[in-house]
């Protein structure tokens, strides 16, 4: 069974997580991207859903990204770390809400959440697909609003931002390639009922 994870921030407790389960993995060394053993792959959090729908058994990956890629995985379990959340933010001396944004302009890593967002209000913004640092867009005004990952608003505040609204909260998910969990039945489940043991403390 071969495992994708994402690097940075999840990459850690992912696979602190599967020891936990019992799985014996060794991640790759150095600058590699493939474990010596080839059961461990690194991909950005990004094209982790996309390597799974597209033929590695299993992933983790966060919510954010599995929503924005509108992969077609399967999702068996919420694993209990990557906690955060969606939200909107702007200048604090020019708040306002969601609903009265019609005509802004949205800098974010995720246009199809705040496309989606924005259209269940029935407001028209202008959204600008932009891959980091979403702060930067507001600073230097090119944006009048970001939709972006918060966890504890410390860069936000050091941008003179503050959180307006919350789309959704965001956690880690396993996800199963689907064709694996056909081929691959018996393991699979095992896995996820030993992570859903290690989540539940049983």
């Amino acid at each position: 069974m071969r495992f994708v994870l994402a690097k940075g921030r999840l990459f850690g407790p992912s696979l602190e997580y599967l020891r936990k389960a019992g799985l014996q993995l060794s991640p790759p060394g150095g600058r590699e991207l493939v474990s010596a053993d080839g059961k461990v792959l690194l991909a950005r959090a990004f094209d982790v859903p996309v390597y799974v729908e597209h033929g590695i058994d299993v992933g983790i990956a966060g919510s954010d990204v599995v929503e924005e890629r509108g992969s077609d995985v399967l999702v068996p379990l919420e694993l209990p770390f990557g906690k955060c959340r969606m939200s909107v933010a702007m200048p604090k001396e020019r708040v306002i809400e969601p609903g009265e944004m019609d005509g802004f302009r949205i800098a974010t890593k995720y246009p199809r959440i705040a496309r989606s967002y924005f259209e269940s209000l029935g407001v028209d913004v202008e959204i600008i697909k932009l891959n980091g640092s979403v702060e930067l867009s507001v600073v230097t005004g090119i944006a009048d609003a970001i939709v972006d990952i918060v966890e504890t608003g410390s860069t936000l505040r050091a941008n003179g931002l503050v959180e307006v609204e919350k789309i959704m909260d965001v956690s880690a998910l396993l996800l199963v390639n689907r064709i694996a969990q056909k081929v691959r039945f018996e393991e699979i489940n095992d896995l996820v009922k030993r992570l859903r043991r290690v989540r539940d403390g049983s």
